[in-house]
């Protein structure tokens, strides 16, 4: 699959919606770049649903569009034409699609303004959207081990950094808001970066990997300094060292 004006819509929407994995793509060669764009940008079209309307029934409608195209995906049904869905249907196995799903269906929280259950729900919201991505990414790449706990730990680390804009829009994002808390929940961030560095060996899928660089540096400092989470000024990641690691293949 060659770069063409699907690809480059994917790219453009990724770059806007999600600035970091962009930057992450761009850095891997092109054949990889082909594969991530269009995944990249279907997370997000997805994550950005729920919030360009303020009628939660319009939002649901909207992810299940999405949920539709991955059906079509995974069966013998013709996937619609469009910029994003056609390129994803180039990617996914059925198996990916299927998976992929959940991505979506957790989503069904951002409709709402209802609190997480307890933490567990927490947990498998961040598992099933960033943690999920990240494996699908890996997995396209040819090399998973390693991928979802990656994933789960820059899931926390940006959702800590997404705290303050979410409780502006008079969400309720954290279980425990207590520094206690945000700092245990820190902490279970830098497990998962930790395992997923133990795990993961395959060089073919660090390009998948690269989101979560600089998510340790976050977590470090909501654990040393958890106000740093309300008040909005956990470090963002460092392009310099982002460009070191990718130099040399690591994360």
């Amino acid at each position: 699959m060659a770069f063409d004006d699907d690809l480059n819509a994917c790219a453009a929407i990724v770059q806007k919606g999600d600035p970091w994995r962009f930057r992450t793509v761009m850095a891997a060669p092109v054949t990889v770049r082909e594969k991530l764009f269009p995944l990249y940008a279907f997370n997000v079209e997805v994550s950005r649903a729920p919030w360009v309307t303020a009628e939660p029934m319009i939002a649901e409608m909207r992810l299940q569009w999405w949920r539709d195209v991955l059906e079509e995906i995974a069966g013998d049904a013709p996937v619609r034409r469009h910029e994003v869905a056609t390129p994803l249907a180039c990617v996914l196995s059925v198996q990916q699609a299927k998976g992929l799903d959940q991505l979506i269906a957790v989503r069904r929280w951002d409709c709402y303004k209802d609190p997480f259950e307890d933490a567990s729900h927490l947990e498998r919201y961040l598992r099933q959207t960033s943690g999920a991505l990240m494996h699908t990414a890996a997995e396209i790449l040819g090399a998973s081990r390693g991928a979802a706990e990656a994933g789960f730990g820059l899931g926390i680390a940006s959702w800590m950094m997404a705290v303050p804009a979410l409780e502006a829009q008079k969400r309720v994002p954290l279980v425990d808001g207590s520094p206690e808390g945000i700092a245990a929940l820190a902490k279970d961030g830098v497990a998962a970066l930790k395992t997923a560095r133990s795990l993961h060996s395959d060089r073919s899928a660090t390009p998948a990997f690269w989101p979560a660089s600089g998510a340790v540096q976050i977590l470090n400092a909501a654990v040393s300094q958890p106000g740093r989470v309300a008040s909005g000024t956990l470090p963002e990641p460092s392009i310099l060292k982002f460009a070191i690691k990718a130099a040399l293949g690591r994360w």
